[in-house]
């Protein structure tokens, strides 16, 4: 399984084949698309890389983000998102995901989020009929009708057909083929439409229903962190904590030894001191 990326809607075109057939088309940029951190089995319970999607201003993000990549020693970025791979998709960290990704040809999933067009009611929500444009319908021509029951139960059902809030949520557009690919200006010509309207962030992955065989893996390019490196740098910090919780125990155990030993002196002059006074009383009377 490999990893896919984040993409961002430019809006749609067409083609012409060499037939002369009109085909309409989506256009994808992707920009800046990186690898910023491994999610493996021994550490997090699944296998999954982190990617991201261009830059993003200081301004514009909170400090737990900001404090996140900080502690990666990597800028920040607009948007991040985990895919799931398999232990032959991963990427080396810092390394980039290009269009090339993908091959010409190929089928894609691509999810996002649909045009939110606020509340509607029912026949455009939920494509209604309506009631009959006759006499006697009393401006409720494009109303819903009743929604519940009688008295038994006396309640409407969650999940009934009704007015509300239309789109703004998640879809997937399954098996949607990429007719090409431009290196240059980081483009993904998609066949077909997409959810979401112009500047909205998408995720492209490997089609599930319609898989291609034999599909390139990224190679790994030097000075990037592997998989290895990031399991042993988690090691190395548990082994640190765990060092510095020793060292933390062994160095409270010796405060406390020390202060047992000055509390047992302290009582030991204390018993001398009484004594030498009863002495001495002793010795007056």
């Amino acid at each position: 399984m490999r990893t896919g990326i984040i993409a961002k809607k430019i809006g749609m075109s067409r083609i012409f084949q060499s037939d002369g057939k009109n085909i309409p088309v989506t256009l994808l940029k992707v920009d800046q698309c990186k690898v910023i951190d491994h999610k493996i089995i021994e550490k997090d319970g699944y296998s999954a890389l982190k990617v991201s999607y261009g830059f993003s201003k200081k301004n514009r993000i909170n400090k737990p983000t900001m404090g996140y990549f900080k502690k990666n020693k990597y800028q920040a970025t607009r948007l991040t998102k985990e895919f799931k791979v398999s232990e032959a998709g991963f990427i080396d960290v810092g390394q980039d995901i290009s269009v090339s990704h993908f091959i010409n040809g190929q089928y894609v999933d691509i999810s996002g989020l649909t045009i939110g067009k606020g509340f509607a009611g029912g026949m455009k929500r939920h494509n209604f009929s309506g009631n009959r444009a006759t006499h006697g319908v009393s401006i409720s021509h494009r109303s819903h009708g009743s929604t519940g029951q009688c008295q038994d139960p006396g309640k409407v059902f969650k999940g009934k057909k009704m007015a509300g809030r239309l789109g703004n949520v998640k879809k997937t557009m399954q098996n949607l083929q990429i007719l090409q690919t431009n290196h240059d200006d980081g483009l993904i010509i998609v066949k077909g439409s997409v959810p979401g309207p112009k500047g909205v962030y998408l995720s492209v992955r490997d089609s599930v229903k319609n898989k291609v065989e034999d599909l390139p893996y990224p190679t790994s390019s030097e000075g990037k962190v592997s998989v290895e490196d990031t399991l042993k740098t988690k090691e190395t910090v548990k082994a640190d904590e765990t060092v510095k919780a020793d060292e933390t125990v062994k160095a409270e155990e010796t405060i406390k030894n020390e202060a047992d030993k000055s509390s047992s002196v302290s009582e030991k002059k204390n018993v001398e001191t009484s004594s030498t006074e009863e002495s001495i009383k002793w010795n007056y009377k």
